[in-house]
């Protein structure tokens, strides 16, 4: 087995870790899903649910990880209890990791793209139309979408085959550093923008009057309940594997704190930048995925220097997807390692993987755009998203939860004996009920209404199911903690 490498400061840890949880979910879904359903009223709800559910299931994966010392590949085997089957939650770390690759190389290809497209003034000439028309274009030619995406993969899988510190930790470091210069730089212009006054109070100012104007205030909370829980990518591994790589020295509740608080920030800054743009040139902050590749172009053609900007924001976009791309590929190098495999093999193996399985996704919009897998208008991609996000990530999230709860999996002694190791804040006992029986049939429920928001499901037969799963979690949790009360006996 090779040595287990650590990272050479716990900066490092913080950054990466960040680095991973920071990705398109900050920096493109949150400003327009913000913008949607009524701004600073959002915020706050979103704010809530980060903490009372983001946080408490990313311990749990920094736990499983510095305790076991692997990656989710082999961590259950190190803890799960002798002649127990809690290692085939594996498949769901390896699946959840390879297939969020297959469409997230492409994704932040187009951010790569586009920077290049912005700075060297391709778009400079077009209108609204003439922007939009240039995006479906992109979309439509194969050779482009392969192109960035390969670029992508070459380069994240050249920064692993360093190392964790000269390659992943030090580029995620001075990575990292440049996207908050350059997301400060972009905030710093966007105040000086003729709309940022109105912008900013609909960002910062909580107006829940005007939020409910188009939507009640349970569809508010559940989709500020679901950006809170799909932003830290949890429950398939992705960040479990850099528990193992740090000491015991602070607590990894206050380690985890830190990591949502970069988290927050990085998307926290995005609606600094975007939405006095928004209210500057009269545009639905609101419009949805369109608002970074064909209405924000649009703006940045209208504003003096718009070249620059443009760049700059692209830019901005393509480190925060890159920064995720490194740290899943590290993850994937990883599962590998944890098997004898050196780093070397695992990286070659892994670059031709990915490539091969990001391949459906890139040409899911031209060579295989009459396959629409979920609906009309759908695309490859959305159907490997939605497998990710709607179905792993929830699933992952219940299984981590079953495993540091359930007494006849590594248990709550040694889940709260890892988290509470080390100096800094520390979980209180108290939460257990929570954690335990309250925290599970939330994520149940973020698991069905992704399911009734993709097939507009109703709601007599999605709370039903959500309660028949949920009665099935507690059955299970009260049958493992009785069988291992009747192990102990036995004994």
């Amino acid at each position: 087995m090779n040595a287990r490498e650590k990272f050479s400061s716990r900066l490092g840890f913080i950054l990466i870790s960040a680095g991973c949880a920071v990705g398109l979910g900050n920096v493109w879904r949150f400003p327009y899903i913000t913008g949607q359903y009524g701004g600073a009223a959002f915020v706050i709800i979103y704010l809530i649910f980060l903490v009372l559910m983001g946080l408490p299931i990313m311990t749990m994966e920094f736990s499983v990880g510095r305790a076991s010392q692997r990656s989710a590949a082999r961590s259950f085997e190190v803890l799960e209890p002798k002649g127990t089957k809690w290692h085939w939650i594996k498949g769901i770390s390896l699946v959840g990791n390879y297939m969020l690759m297959m469409f997230y190389t492409t994704v932040g290809g187009w951010m790569v793209a586009y920077f290049f497209k912005m700075g060297s003034g391709e778009l400079a000439a077009l209108d609204a139309e003439g922007i939009n028309n240039a995006f479906s274009a992109f979309l439509a030619d194969p050779f482009q979408q392969i192109l960035w995406m390969v670029l992508i993969t070459i380069l994240g899988f050249l920064i692993c085959s360093r190392g964790l510190r000269n390659g992943v930790e030090k580029v995620s470091k001075y990575m990292m550093a440049a996207l908050f210069v350059i997301m400060i730089v972009l905030a710093v212009h966007s105040f000086t923008l003729s709309g940022a006054k109105e912008g900013l109070s609909f960002y910062l100012i909580p107006d829940f009057q005007r939020a409910l104007e188009n939507y009640s205030l349970g569809t508010i909370i559940f989709e500020a309940l679901g950006q809170a829980f799909f932003t830290l990518s949890l429950g398939i591994g992705a960040l479990a594997i850099f528990g193992s790589y740090i000491e015991k020295d602070h607590s990894l509740v206050s380690e985890s704190l830190n990591v949502v608080i970069l988290d927050t920030f990085v998307a926290f800054v995005s609606g600094l930048i975007i939405f006095p743009a928004c209210f500057t040139y009269q545009i639905d902050a609101g419009s949805g995925p369109s608002l970074v590749f064909v209405t924000l172009p649009t703006t940045f053609n209208a504003m003096a220097g718009g070249q620059l900007w443009g760049a700059l924001f692209f830019l901005f976009l393509a480190f925060a997807a890159f920064t995720t791309v490194i740290a899943v590929f590290e993850n994937l190098v990883a599962f590998a390692m944890d098997y004898g495999w050196s780093r070397r093999k695992a990286v070659i193996v892994n670059f031709i993987c990915v490539l091969i399985l990001s391949l459906p996704c890139a040409l899911g919009f031209n060579v295989f755009s009459d396959f629409q897998p979920l609906g009309v208008g759908t695309t490859i991609q959305d159907l490997e998203d939605f497998i990710v996000s709607n179905n792993l990530l929830p699933l992952g999230s219940l299984m981590y939860l079953l495993f540091c709860t359930s007494r006849y999996g590594w248990g709550w002694k040694g889940y709260y004996e890892e988290v509470n190791s080390g100096k800094g804040l520390k979980l209180p006992s108290i939460t257990r009920f929570y954690i335990t029986y309250i925290l599970p049939l939330i994520v149940i429920y973020i698991l069905f209404q992704g399911y009734m928001a993709k097939f507009d499901l109703p709601w007599c037969l999605v709370i039903p199911c959500c309660f028949l799963l949920y009665a099935g979690y507690i059955l299970l949790q009260a049958h493992l903690t009785q069988r291992k009360r009747g192990d102990v006996q036995k004994r």
